[in-house]
């Protein structure tokens, strides 16, 4: 009988510890699960969590009552096993205890599965719950450090704005800084608006986005009283000056001096005849010139005529022949010998500038009228552009050789320089016809040959010559006709250039209005229009046939190898 009950409370013993075992596995699985969950909702809410002390209890009642069965199912077991048995029926009383035990562990397995089961559900309940007072009532969590709640609010902001947004929060803090820096270095209360409206202005011209309201109204209105207030697309343009700011100037020679009013008011006009005029006063200068004490004549001439050429360029813009004319006499004073007296340096002087007149304009024009003199026969119409110099050379010879042709002169305002063309042709006898650039293409189709006058060529074969050339030889090309383009090797120009408003020359714009009905009559008084008279056009090489110069004909795109071989030449 003892052994039997001692058997029984063996296996008790057993039982007991695997539902304890399963017990413990459970409530570790709901533990790892609830970990994150369960102090906050003990926190925020009231609501009863399972911890590990219910979970325990419940694990323990399994157990008893489990063990109490088991002790009832025995008490009333042991008066029957005093009554003789067999081993046989010991094994199956045995076997059926064994089976009841079972049936209570699966049943206590049942129980605690369920048990975990609820303790999930309210666990997911209790979550939800939390997030909801978060969002609605943004109900205090646990207390973190005010450090990482505030970088995680930043980054959630950050996420959110827009770019204008942050603008708006940088301009803000710029100008919070500001002020603190102004109250800082000056405390008084007149110097904070100026920092402010400095740093404003400044934040202004920085930031494209925002166009600058406070300045451009006031620098508008300043230039419109002035006569200024121009095109933005033109203001790197020089302007027409005033005469009188130009004539005394104690450091610049009477010549000079007149010869930069001629070039204001526009009373030598031509490159030829521009470059000729300064190296005339060029001579007079190096005549009058003396050489300061303990100084080389070389060098205090060079810094004499720059002053002089710089006076000039302010008058007006040099001429891309009268900057190669420049050029060239700078070259020569570099080479000038040491152990020469004065006088005869001023004479080697004078003497290179008659030679470069010679040699540059005199008989480049001859070697060009030439060369044209086989273009031109009997029966011919020329029709020209403007006033050219070289062009009315060229027909001068043509007359002279008794070729029977007449000439079209072509002309435009505002300078109606085709007038003179037309004056100094009709003097030499030659048949003309002068009619304005709005009648060219009625014109264009007598025409044989169009001569043109250039007032540079461009390193990239671009002409630049006198506004109204491009049109000319665009309707000569519509209609056939070949595009001679005159030009000396003095007048090349390593400049790169493709349209008129890189670099050119603006004449007075008052000179475009004709009279007092004109509708551009009194326009500095009204402020926003603004005559744009431009001095120069740029043609393309596309509708120039071919270039005649004192070396050959060529076409535009030789201009690179004139300007590498003419120093070997000796131009």
């Amino acid at each position: 009988m003892s052994g039997i009950q001692d058997a029984v409370t063996t296996e008790k013993t057993r039982e007991q510890i695997m539902a304890e075992r399963e017990a413990k596995k459970l409530a570790k699985q709901s533990k790892n699960q609830n970990k994150s969950s369960t102090a906050v909702v003990a926190a925020t809410s009231g609501t009863k969590i399972i911890t590990e002390v219910e979970q325990t209890t419940i694990t323990t009642k399994l157990t008893t009552t489990t063990t109490t069965k088991a002790q009832e199912k025995v008490d009333s077991v042991a008066p029957k096993a005093v009554l003789p048995t067999l081993p046989n029926g010991q094994n199956t009383e045995a076997g059926e205890k064994s089976r009841d035990q079972i049936k209570a562990e699966r049943e206590a397995k049942k129980a605690a599965k369920k048990a975990g089961k609820s303790a999930g559900a309210k666990v997911e309940a209790t979550r939800q719950q939390v997030a909801e007072l978060k969002v609605a009532d943004k109900a205090p969590e646990v207390p973190k450090p005010p450090s990482q709640t505030a970088g995680k609010d930043q980054e959630k902001k950050k996420v959110a704005l827009s770019k204008a947004e942050r603008r708006a929060i940088q301009e803000a803090q710029r100008a919070a800084k500001a002020q603190g820096q102004a109250k800082k270095s000056q405390p008084t209360g007149k110097a904070l608006p100026t920092a402010t409206t400095a740093k404003e202005s400044k934040r202004e011209s920085v930031s494209p986005s925002k166009p600058a309201t406070t300045s451009s109204p006031s620098k508008c209105a300043a230039n419109s009283s002035n006569g200024e207030c121009r095109v933005k697309l033109f203001n790197h343009l020089v302007c027409a000056k005033e005469n009188s700011q130009f004539i005394n100037d104690p450091l610049v020679h009477p010549s000079i001096a007149r010869l930069g009013v001629q070039y204001a008011k526009r009373t030598v006009v031509g490159s030829n005849a521009r470059c000729i005029a300064f190296l005339h006063a060029l001579r007079q200068v190096v005549h009058d010139f003396e050489t300061p004490a303990k100084k080389e004549f070389g060098r205090s001439l060079d810094a004499a005529v720059k002053h002089h050429v710089d006076h000039l360029h302010k008058c007006r813009p040099l001429a891309v022949s009268v900057s190669n004319a420049y050029k060239q006499f700078k070259n020569q004073l570099t080479q000038l010998p040491a152990d020469i007296p004065e006088t005869e340096l001023k004479e080697l002087l004078g003497h290179f500038i008659d030679t470069y007149i010679e040699n540059q304009i005199g008989k480049a024009a001859q070697a060009i009228s030439g060369f044209l003199q086989e273009k031109i026969t009997d029966g011919d119409v020329l029709l020209t552009f403007a006033c050219s110099s070289l062009i009315q050379f060229i027909c001068e010879e043509a007359k002279r050789r008794q070729v029977a042709f007449r000439v079209i002169v072509v002309d435009s305002r505002p300078g109606c320089e085709g007038q003179e063309m037309l004056r100094r042709l009709h003097a030499h006898g030659i048949p003309c016809t002068y009619v304005l650039i709005n009648a060219v293409g009625y014109v264009m189709a007598e025409a044989t040959k169009v001569l043109l006058g250039a007032h540079a060529l461009l390193a990239n074969g671009y002409v630049m010559a006198r506004t109204g050339t491009a049109q000319v030889a665009l309707v000569a090309n519509a209609h056939n006709v070949p595009v001679l383009v005159c030009c000396e090797t003095h007048k090349f120009s390593e400049r790169f250039q493709t349209d008129a408003i890189v670099y050119n020359e603006l004449s007075d714009p008052n000179q475009l209005v004709r009279g007092s009905k004109c509708q551009l009559n009194n326009w500095e008084a009204k402020g926003k229009p603004m005559p744009l008279n431009l001095n120069y056009d740029i043609t393309p090489p596309e509708l120039v046939s071919a270039v005649v110069t004192e070396v050959a004909i060529l076409p535009c795109t030789s201009v690179p190898v004139i300007l590498r071989i003419k120093p070997d030449i000796g131009y």
